[in-house]
């Protein structure tokens, strides 16, 4: 099979074929996931997706939902209904290089992720909060400005920014509920994270 786009389309191609082949009820019953009418439904940052069994549709609750268009979004659906499993609720959260293989992949998060969320919001931090608060975003008392989102289930990501000074560029960090390694693989944490900005950057 040729693809346009490799680095989506494959990826998605080879887990729309796992998805079309899985069994739904073990699905529901590792993960609690509801099945219903031939679609599991699953909340991603306060947006409910459909994904249906086993033609592997994508549809979701608003228009311009970014896991509608978005191959890579919806390859973390597919893998966290494959491959994910339950996570307990914790008040715990760890950077991105304190959980596992993340100080492999540190620098290229950095980039990726802190770096653009400090040059594109922690200049505007009244703007981030009106969009922070739009995505359902609970403010927390760190840095210069702070907001806390249930990504998915018990799943939880922490923006925290801090405003340039005379001394320092703007800053961010991104915090991870603990329990993030059970349903997301590295690469897919990067991609949690990727997700939120964008979300954000959407709702500015």
């Amino acid at each position: 099979m040729q693809f346009t786009n490799q680095k989506e389309e494959a990826p998605f191609a080879f887990y729309r074929e796992r998805f079309i082949a899985s069994d739904p009820a073990e699905i529901t019953k590792r993960l609690g996931v509801p099945f219903e009418n031939g679609a599991f439904t699953v909340t991603l940052l306060g947006t409910t997706y459909r994904i249906s069994h086993p033609d592997c549709v994508f549809t979701a609750d608003r228009e311009n939902a970014l896991g509608v268009t978005s191959l890579t979004v919806q390859v973390l659906l597919l893998r966290l209904l494959l491959l994910g499993k339950p996570a307990p609720e914790t008040d715990d959260f760890k950077s991105f290089c304190e959980l596992p293989w993340g100080e492999v992949y540190q620098k290229p998060f950095s980039g990726r992720i802190l770096n653009r969320a400090a040059f594109t919001f922690g200049t505007r931090l009244n703007d981030f909060r009106r969009a922070a608060e739009k995505l359902g975003g609970k403010p927390i008392s760190q840095g210069d400005a702070a907001y806390e989102f249930s990504f998915t289930e018990n799943y939880r990501l922490r923006l925290i920014l801090w405003e340039a000074d005379d001394e320092f560029p703007p800053s961010a960090q991104m915090l991870y509920s603990a329990n993030f390694p059970l349903g997301f693989s590295a690469d897919d944490r990067v991609i949690a994270a990727e997700t939120l900005l964008n979300s954000l950057k959407q709702l500015i």
